[in-house]
């Protein structure tokens, strides 16, 4: 599906403004930056998180009284999938040392960190192994691995990324375990992008004081859980993955300990009870509940399903208010929307334009200013391009790449967006892609410190699924160091934990028992059914009314 006639009109603008932006970009003359105030004014008036519209607070847990997104809300506040009383707490169907509940990179690394201390490890995962939103990342991870850069000034870049409200031991455990954490890849055997030299490319991204980015072309997290999959696999005397099995309750022990969790088998439509002495919860984040009626870059299985069972035990959640959207999901073909188009294809040197092929701002903002920012081009402004589904997006000019890099550059450094967009008939080193903020990642999160340990004792948090390590907004490549940093430190400290000499109890769900008991007192009726597992395009809640109640109203 190629532009349509009218949308191909438009790129004439592109085209025809695209000489003297390439001649600033070349004397490196940028669109102005905003000032603070300017910022401050742009996030309060078009980024979701600041919109009262679609929040209520919470009326039960650990975080009553906070005020989340409605859909978050729906979850925290929902009941379990499962019939307590009936529920044999005596049958266990495995036993191991650590239990890591997800499947992605987190998980993944936290289970060979772990085997590496002599544990025995189950991963359990919803999907298949890697089914997760760490192979759908694309641009890059950061590491101050260079000269002239250092910890500290990854540090203040996160920090103030994060407009100063990040948990500060989390970061520094971040920027302190960077540079180990990408030696650690390349160990394994990661093919990072080098220059000619031989020594690791890096560029420049949002919020970045220094070239601190490090990739694998476009498919930088496929990549990475190439290599860490491939490592467990290796492992497999240890390692034991078992597919298609959420987790869906934790279980505590008499002492109040976390001592494993019941999994759902999706083959089997049975319960599975694993014990176990130590649980990591790394199940990712919340991507397929459209908060605020976004499309998102999300796998199929990011529901949000790790805090809700650590929330069920009494695990404060923290920065749940915050989502972050992508600036640049794509808004055309209809296959495509929500599509993540890396910040890299920006680090490049593509502008962003509206539909009178004008830049309107400076293309390596923030991304949650850089969202607000095309969300008022689009909204106030009226300048966005409307696609034939009435949908609205931006110009994203890919081709100022090759221009810019030499003819090949963007099929080379953008070799999966290349062959995605090919696929429906749009070269994107000849024609700008069509672009609109998309759900992204799940800011908020478990509450842990910087050792991984939430306040239930045996229970750790590692990934996405956790919160207070990026503040009120991420920088791009600060998600698969994320992943990787608390995964590998996840891994050791449950280990220690269990060499500690630790010993499960008599397994029970009273705190189940509990949280249904506060529920009916706090008058929530037929509450949702949760973990939620799979989203449900066929409701008109998520399909019909949900997914596209952004796009009501903003056309002109």
């Amino acid at each position: 599906m190629s532009y349509t006639p009218e949308m191909k009109e438009l790129i004439k603008k592109v085209e025809a403004t695209r000489p003297q932006r390439i001649e600033k970009s070349r004397k490196n003359e940028h669109y102005p930056d905003l000032s603070l105030e300017e910022r401050e004014q742009v996030l309060k008036k078009f980024h979701p998180d600041y919109m009262d519209e679609g929040r209520r607070a919470v009326k039960v847990g650990p975080n009553k009284g906070d005020v989340f997104p409605a859909e978050v809300v729906d979850l925290l506040e929902s009941k379990t999938r499962i019939d307590v009383p009936r529920i044999d707490l005596e049958k266990v169907d495995f036993e191991t040392d650590v239990l890591v509940i997800g499947g992605g990179g987190a998980g993944t690394a936290a289970a060979l960190t772990a085997q590496e201390q002599g544990m025995k490890v189950i991963i359990a995962t919803k999907l298949r192994h890697g089914d997760a939103n760490t192979v759908m990342a694309e641009g890059g991870i950061q590491g101050a691995t260079q000269e002239g850069d250092s910890p500290f000034y990854h540090y203040l870049d996160t920090i103030g990324g994060g407009h100063f409200t990040n948990q500060s031991d989390l970061v520094e455990a971040l920027v302190h375990d960077a540079p180990l954490v990408i030696a650690w890849l390349e160990s394994l055997g990661m093919m990072f992008d080098k220059d000619k030299e031989g020594r690791l490319a890096v560029r420049h991204f949002g919020g970045s004081s220094r070239k601190r980015m490090h990739s694998a072309g476009d498919m930088t997290g496929a990549e990475i859980m190439r290599i860490i999959r491939d490592e467990t696999r290796n492992c497999s005397d240890d390692i034991t993955v078992l597919e298609f099995s959420p987790a869906i309750e934790l279980l505590l022990d008499e002492e109040g300990k976390c001592g494993g969790a019941l999994l759902y088998s999706l083959d089997t439509e049975e319960y599975v009870l694993v014990k176990a002495k130590a649980v990591i919860v790394a199940t990712g984040g919340f991507g397929r509940l459209h908060v605020q009626g976004f499309a998102t870059t999300n796998h199929y299985g990011a529901t949000m399903d790790g805090v809700v069972m650590a929330y069920r035990a009494g695990v404060k959640t923290t920065f749940m208010h915050s989502t972050q959207y992508h600036p640049t999901g794509a808004a055309y073909p209809e296959q495509n929307v929500g599509l993540l188009i890396t910040e890299k294809t920006r680090g490049l040197g593509a502008h962003v334009l509206n539909k009178h092929g004008e830049q309107f701002c400076f293309p390596l903002e923030p991304r949650d200013i850089e969202s607000a920012l095309l969300i008022r081009e689009c909204t106030e402004r009226d300048n966005g391009v409307i696609t034939p589904t009435g949908r609205l997006g931006v110009w994203l000019d890919s081709p100022m790449i090759d221009v810019l890099h030499g003819e090949g550059t963007v099929e080379q450094e953008l070799p999966a967006k290349f062959i995605q967009f090919k696929r429906y008939e749009i070269d994107i080193s000849k024609e700008p892609m069509l672009v609109y903020p998309t759900l992204h990642y799940q800011s908020g999160g478990i509450f842990m410190n910087a050792q991984t340990e939430t306040s239930l004792k045996g229970l750790y948090s590692a990934g996405e699924v956790s919160g207070g390590i990026h503040g009120d907004n991420r920088l791009m490549g600060n998600s698969l160091l994320d992943i990787l940093t608390f995964g590998r430190r996840a891994g050791t400290v449950a280990a220690h934990y269990v060499k500690s000499g630790i010993e499960v109890k008599k397994l029970n769900t009273s705190h189940l028992t509990a949280f249904e008991d506060e529920l009916k007192s706090a008058g929530i009726e037929d509450p949702l059914v949760g973990p939620m597992l799979l989203p449900d395009y066929t409701t008109d809640i998520v399909k019909g009314k949900q997914w596209t109640a952004h796009y009501e109203g903003t056309l002109r």
